[in-house]
């Protein structure tokens, strides 16, 4: 466990109260929601029983630290265990199996040869199926059967009918199929599990955002206080850098926050007296007092919280396809095979070879096919993916982005680098360059943290410029700031102070209504501006292109303000967009799409994105963003590379193709062995015994495999 894991789980219990209000009613209710969850695991030791009942991977409130996600990791490695010390048991019981021997032409058997292997498979059979026959008994109460039921029937048919032959019961035994069979539909069930991960961490993600303390001014002092304790009407002290705790207003001191994260501002705003402070922002140079007025569940973020909550519940979940496979394989192998044993006790033939025949039936209509068929898929799908920029957390939301008809971005971070940097440089004195404009503008902004000045700054330094010491440096009250460079006098400010000194703005100064710009004046004479903007991504306007080729609607909806929204809008030619959007807003502008009938995926990087995330039928977060928009997301882009999407959607097409295919020829194995095993072709004299079933079963099983594998070559061909 690192440090930062450390550092959040130690500061849950303090965080959290403040976060949920100490509200009993909705620690209940994420109490319920974590039980719920960790009872899908317990119950069906399998992540696909989860789903069964509704409870989709990687949309469970589970918040990192807490039981349910070291619980997934547990399941894991229990999975791998038993999968290996099963694989050692297998390699003797197949050794010595008379079938086994007597299909490959050797004989080799040990005083008690029955015995030893009976000893061996009952291990197997009790520890090794452990989890299928509680998973069976999972579905069974749940009334749905599913691939635990199919498994359970065919383990529990081949062990207590093998074990009856060792014992006396005319016949022979299928312990080496009961060994197979568990080991593969463990290693299915592993392969399953790694490929996704645990619960959401979301919730968790969010209570780290706010500091675990608070500075409480009480008169002329100040007390360290836990966020629990503040009240309304308190007085916090929030110093340069430091996160704000509560909601408030500030009542003395002015400073720059950065709220991006938590409203889609794209730049830090300045903030003073009697302005409004969000619990979670991120305070800049200045120190401010704050006056509290909303604690714990009323807070801004907690808010943000229920709407992640309420949208993760909500969201419709897809049934696994295997699962929806093995149910009716489940009643198919019971139907045929009661039938069977029913048909030939009538047909006059021994109770003990119509219980052969049977057998036969049930052990077969369990393909281990059908178990590595979906899988193999998504683990191979889920790596490859990742290689290429694209890491999947809910592989459903995956499959179905195939169908996605809508797409809603976010704008800054997403579609804009969600940085404040230089646009143009301009000149308008012969005498001066554009470097030697950036230099001596650089000089005077080196020192701030404003987001003009880091911008500026920045642009300096990628262009390896040397700024210069500046002296007498002055701020110009809310019109910019002045100081000597190299024996001359440089301003910096904005247009309002040209308009007051009746100085000229140049016609081409303003080229974009979503740029900001000052302009220089040396010894008071206008020598040429800077415009600076959140930039848009080289890589949105060629991405928005191959969606609208392909008949994908593309919209966007920011916090920013309706000019820079409108700016990016027109740029990147979008179909619509919506500004200065609120996290519930968001959602509503996704359930509005949803209810027009479009299939909506949600692209982020804030917190004041993941609610809509949540709400999407797909939700992409940008790698650059936020732990809590990734955390959300179903599926997240490393690169923050909008053009991945595209290649998402055409991943989504090929995994979904692969599991249909694998699920054919996993099912057309049973629909071709099943009948034959039951002996529909008794009267030409032809049986399926068990040995032929096993090269049947092996060969589905081989090619499912290769064919799983082939994905492989499809996505990287998309690229």
């Amino acid at each position: 466990m690192d440090s930062t894991h450390k550092h959040r789980h130690a500061s849950k219990d303090q965080a959290a109260k403040v976060l949920q209000g100490a509200s009993a009613k909705e620690a209940a209710l994420e109490q319920k929601l974590t039980e719920k969850t960790l009872h899908g695991h317990e119950a069906a030791m399998d992540h696909r029983a989860m789903e069964h009942r509704g409870q989709h991977a990687g949309h469970d409130t589970i918040p990192m630290g807490m039981p349910g996600h070291d619980h997934h990791k547990m399941m894991i490695e229990d999975f791998k265990k038993r999968l290996w010390i099963c694989l050692v048991l297998t390699i003797p019981i197949l050794i010595f199996s008379p079938m086994i021997q007597g299909f490959i032409g050797y004989e080799w058997r040990l005083p008690g040869n029955a015995y030893v292997i009976f000893g061996l498979a009952s291990v197997v059979y009790f520890w090794g199926g452990w989890p299928f026959l509680k998973g069976f008994y999972s579905e069974v109460k749940a009334k749905g059967p599913g691939m635990m039921t199919l498994i359970s029937m065919a383990i529990s048919v081949a062990y207590f009918y093998s074990s009856a032959t060792v014992f006396g019961l005319k016949g022979m035994d299928f312990f080496w199929e009961l060994a197979t069979l568990i080991d593969i539909m463990l290693l299915g069930h592993w392969l399953e599990m790694k490929s996704v991960l645990g619960a959401s961490k979301a919730l968790q993600l969010l209570v780290s955002m706010m500091p675990a303390v608070a500075h409480k001014v009480q008169g002329d002092q100040v007390e360290e206080v836990k966020l629990e304790d503040l009240a309304i009407g308190d007085v916090i002290l929030i110093k340069p850098g430091e996160k704000v705790p509560a909601d408030g207003s500030i009542i003395e001191g002015e400073s720059y926050l950065n709220e991006s994260m938590l409203t889609g501002e794209s730049k830090p705003v300045k903030k003073g007296l009697d302005s409004k402070v969000i619990g979670g922002s991120l305070n800049g140079n200045g120190s401010l007092k704050v006056k509290v007025e909303h604690t714990g569940k009323d807070s801004y973020l907690t808010k943000v919280i229920t709407l992640v909550q309420e949208a993760q519940k909500s969201k419709s979940k897809m049934q696994n396809l295997s699962d929806r496979a093995a149910k009716w394989l489940t009643y198919g192998a019971l139907a045929i095979g009661f039938g069977t044993l029913a048909v030939w006790v009538l047909l006059g033939f021994p109770f003990v070879y119509a219980l052969e025949r049977m057998v036969t039936v049930m052990v077969i209509a369990c393909p281990h096919a059908l178990g590595l068929a979906i899988p193999l898929v998504v683990a191979i799908s889920t790596a490859v993916s990742a290689q290429n920029g694209l890491l999947i957390r809910n592989r459903t939301a995956f499959e179905e982005s195939r169908k996605i008809s809508a797409l809603l971005f976010d704008k800054t971070g997403t579609l804009t680098k969600g940085e404040f940097g230089v646009t143009r440089i301009e000149t308008i004195d012969d005498h001066y360059s554009a470097d030697e404009l950036l230099r001596l503008v650089s000089a005077l902004e080196q020192s701030s943290e404003h987001p003009i000045a880091v911008g500026v700054v920045n642009k300096a330094k990628e262009k390896n410029i040397t700024i210069p010491t500046p002296e007498n440096f002055q701020a110009i009250t809310g019109k910019g700031v002045k100081a000597q460079v190299d024996g001359k006098e440089i301003k910096v400010v904005s247009p309002g102070y040209l308009k007051d000194e009746k100085v000229t703005v140049p016609e081409a100064a303003f080229g974009s209504a979503a740029e900001t710009v000052v302009f220089v004046l040396i010894d008071d004479k206008l020598i040429g501006y800077i415009a600076l903007a959140d930039t848009i991504r080289p890589e949105s306007a060629r991405a928005i292109h191959v969606f609208k080729k392909n008949h994908i609607k593309v919209m966007m909806a920011t916090g920013d303000n309706e000019v820079v929204a409108k700016a990016v809008s027109s740029a990147l030619g979008l179909d619509n967009y919506y500004a200065e959007v609120l996290p519930h807003q968001k959602v509503e502008v996704v359930k509005a799409l949803q209810a027009k009938g479009e299939f909506v995926a949600m692209t982020g990087d804030g917190v004041n994105d993941a609610p809509a995330l949540a709400q999407a039928d797909v939700g992409i977060a940008v790698g650059s963003g936020t732990d809590v928009a990734a955390e959300t997301a179903d599926i997240i882009l490393v690169n923050s590379n909008p053009q991945d999407i595209a290649n998402l959607i055409l991943f989504g097409k090929a995994t979904y193709s692969k599991m249909i295919q694998n699920l054919i020829w996993a099912t057309a194995y049973n629909a071709f062995a099943i009948p034959l095993a039951a002996g529909v072709l008794y009267s030409t004299g032809f049986v399926l015994g068990p040995a032929v079933g096993a090269v049947f079963m092996s060969l589905s099983t081989i090619i499912v495999a290769v064919n799983a594998q082939l994905l492989r070559r499809k996505i990287s061909g998309s690229r």
